[in-house]
Formats: C-alpha cells, structure tokens, sequence
C-alpha cells in the first residue's frame, strides 16, 4: 500500500513477487500493509523531547559541533514548528524544525534547520529528504517567501538534489557550511496565471497607444475614462452579494488609479433565475450606493450560467497613467487594513470595503486624483507584487520590493498578502519627496523603487535580493 506523506511524496513498497502485485492491484492483504514511516507535527513534549535527544545525539556527540546541548533560542520561539518522522510503532526516528530568522515581527523569511534523522534509520528510506520535502511544503503554507537552511558541507548534494540553490559558504560552530536557499515560486506563478498570456492575446487589437496595460482607458476626444470588469462566473454563482459588490468595488479602483471621478456604472448580469439576478443586484445596489455611483444601465439574462461584469464611466482631464514610472522612482503602496478576509476566501480576498462608511470609500478613491503621482496602479488579482510586476513593465523598469516596509495586516501572513486581493491597495510610483496619498483611513508607506531591468525583486532586512517576478508580466510592453 502506498502511503501519502505531509510533502506530497508517496512510499511503495518493494514488489517481490505474485502477492506484491496483487497487494499493489488492491487485494485485501494491502490492509496489513503499513508505510515504513509517517511526517507529522510534534503533538507533544514527549515527542519534542525524543527529538531533542535525537539532535543532542547527532549534534553533540556524533559531530562534536556543540557542547552538552544544541538547544538555543528558536526552540524556545512559540511560532517555531517541529516536523517529526514517526516509525510504525511511532517512535520519532527523525525531525526538522522551522521557524522566522529573529524575534520580530514575522516578513515571511523563515529558516530550516537541526535537521536529524536516527542513525539506525539512516539510509535508503529517504527520511532526511521527506524531512526537507515537508518542511518546504509546511513552510509555504505559513505564507514564507523565503526559506533559507544552513547545511553541513556533506549535506549540499542532498539539497541541491530537493530543488535548493547554493548561496555561499559559512561555519557553524568552527565546521564547513553553505547557506542554502528554497526557491519559491509563489509570486511568479501567479502572476503567469493570471496575466502571462495578455500580451499576445492582445497585441492585434486596434487600441489607441499610450495607455497600454492601465487600469482604465481614455476614450478619444474626450475627458472620460472607461473601465471594464467581469467577475469569476464560480464565484458569482456561490456568492453572488459579495460578487455585486465587488463588481462595483473593482472597477471604481479602476477609475481611482487613472485619478477619474466616476459618472456611472453599465452592468450585464447572467443567472439561472430571478431569485439568483436578485442576490446579485443586491449586493451591486448596496455598493453603488456606498461608493455614491449611479447605475445608468445594463443587461439581464435569465436562464443562463451565472455571469456578471460592470463597466465604469469616470472624468479626468489629466489621467494618470500605469507606465508613468522612471528609474528613481519611489515605490508606495496605500492599501486599507482594517477589516479581514472575506469568509470562505481565506487568504485570497481581503475585505476591507463593507465595513467602511461612504465618505471614508470616496476618500480613498479620490486620493490618486488629489496626489497626481508620476504613475499609478489599483492591485489587481496579479497581487501586489505581480501588479508592481505590471506598473515596472508598462514603466519599461524593474521595481524592488521592501518586504518589511510593505504595509500589511497582523491577521495576513506575508505571502498571502502579497498575493491576495485587496480591498484597496493602490501602487504609485513618483519623485522620493513626492507627498502621500490623502486616502483617509488608508495606510501608506514608501517601500521600494524602480530601477534599470524588468521584473520584480524582493529585498530583505539583510540587503539580499530574491527574484519575485524575472521578467515582465504581460509581454504587453512598455506604454
């Protein structure tokens, strides 16, 4: 019988004969068929203490690295998590932990480490490997977009053999390390999923230039700016007020980053029946009206999968544009942290609008157009990075990212909140003196710039870069 680890591996056993394979097949003797070990938290003390006298065995008197014990700050850390490998009897042959580099508050950088595996279960069971392989898994859903892990010279083709990047050579107590890294791709495969495929989709379009890949588009000869939105058919179906409002709540973000005042919305709305139509007006009739946004019109069609977009209608005679950015720039994001994640969306969607008062929702919306920044983006489903991604790429610049000074909710992990959507987060670029953006209950920091290059890099307390984004984000170019 295989068994299903913590990191995705899966364990068969050898196939020795006729009553293997049919075992394999799903014969009822896979029932006495057990895995040759288990991953799984550290429950309690008693299995954090076997795996403390697994290190101190290793680590003191095996390798002689340190003296009476290993222990030191980190263990006693409470957001430090122990992985343990359990034998069928469960006894803890093997273990991991891992936890964020320091005391302070948690950006997302964390580090493996103490890695021990029993030197009776040493070998070709591969425990050490499922060790990394479920620390790494366990390490990206706590929202980590960088994990690092001090390894002894030995262990380095173990690592690289798991995906790791050697970084450099250190010590540890006197004794030849590298300092290995985890890529994690997080950033980079959402914003390949959701905006990779724009540019050649929509490089044959007859669009005026100028304005490629903002927000929203000035309509020739005019002062209006139009802005179109469609909401996630699945998510219309399911959550049909919170997918109204949200129609609303995009697509004047949208107008926002072009520093337009909106005039009114357009809606086309499809639904199985006039009940559905109903929860979904609903909730865009509650939002319009918060945001002070006429409904001039639209379509309804009953009957039909659900479906849902809005177009905006906003003024300006001065847009701001997506691509405005320079090299020199600073990089500020303005986003409101108050409420939290919208209820079956957990780490996807911040809500952060239904809770807000009318004046303190146009506050916010109108601060692009009091400010005027030198460029500006609303974060879009690319999340904040990505949409950095997208503000640099139309910019024909690299931006670089300082996670710490990134503003965030203490209920958001970093990851999360880099990728997520936002109630209102908006990205500006401009002079490094240039003033804030007077978005009200809104809280905005600088934390970045553009530079020379493409993509998106994320910078780190101790100077070191890592690659969020290597490229462009669209291919749509620079504006």
């Amino acid at each position: 019988m295989s068994a299903v680890y913590l990191d995705g591996s899966v364990a068969v056993p050898p196939v020795d004969g006729p009553q293997d394979i049919l075992a394999l097949l799903g014969d009822r003797n896979t029932l006495a068929r057990r895995p040759a070990f288990r991953i799984e938290q550290a429950a309690d003390k008693a299995q954090l203490a076997d795996y403390r006298r697994l290190r101190r065995d290793a680590f003191v008197h095996e390798q002689g690295l340190f003296t009476g014990h290993d222990l030191d700050d980190r263990d006693a850390d409470p957001r430090t998590v122990v992985l343990v490998a359990r034998d069928p009897e469960g006894a803890v042959i093997g273990g991991v932990r891992l936890c964020p580099v320091d005391d302070g508050p948690d950006i997302g950088w964390w580090q493996g480490g103490r890695l021990v595996v029993a030197r009776g279960s040493r070998g070709p069971r591969g425990i050490g490997a499922a060790l990394v392989r479920a620390a790494c898994a366990r390490a990206e859903a706590e929202g980590v977009l960088r994990f690092d892990a001090t390894v002894r010279a030995a262990g380095e083709a173990l690592f690289r053999r798991l995906g790791w990047q050697r970084i450099r050579d250190t010590e540890v107590a006197g004794a030849p390390h590298v300092l290995m890294r985890r890529p994690i791709g997080r950033i980079a495969a959402q914003s390949a999923a959701t905006k990779a495929a724009l540019g050649p989709l929509l490089a044959t379009l007859p669009a005026p230039a100028g304005f490629v890949g903002d927000d929203g588009a000035p309509v020739p000869g005019t002062d209006v700016i139009a802005a179109c939105d469609a909401i996630v058919p699945s998510m219309v179906e399911r959550d049909p007020e919170w997918a109204g409002w949200c129609a609303v709540l995009v697509n004047v973000n949208d107008l926002a980053a072009m520093g337009a005042s909106p005039l009114g919305l357009l809606d086309a709305v499809g639904a199985r029946d006039a009940a559905h139509a109903a929860r979904i007006l609903a909730g865009l009739t509650r939002a319009a009206r918060a945001y002070g946004v006429p409904v001039l019109g639209g379509h309804t069609q009953l009957g039909v999968p659900a479906a849902l977009s809005v177009t905006a209608l906003g003024r300006t005679d001065r847009p701001v544009p997506g691509g405005g950015g320079r090299p020199g720039h600073a990089v500020r994001l303005t986003a409101d942290l108050g409420g939290g994640w919208r209820p079956g969306y957990g780490g996807r969607q911040w809500d952060s609008t239904t809770c807000r008062r009318g004046d303190e929702l146009r506050t916010m919306t109108g601060a692009v157009a009091a400010a005027r920044p030198a460029a500006a983006k609303d974060v879009s489903m690319a999340g904040i990075a990505g949409t950095l991604g997208m503000l640099a790429e139309a910019s024909g610049c690299r931006a670089v990212l300082d996670v710490a000074a990134v503003p965030r909710p203490p209920a958001a992990t970093v990851g999360d909140w880099f990728t997520c959507f936002p109630g209102f987060a908006m990205l500006t670029a401009d002079a490094p003196d240039a003033p804030p953006l007077p978005a009200g209950p809104a809280r905005g920091a600088v934390c970045g710039e553009l530079t020379d290059g493409e993509g998106v890099g994320l910078r780190w307390p101790d100077g070191e870069i890592t690659e969020a984004v290597t490229s462009t984000v669209t291919g749509m170019g620079t504006a």
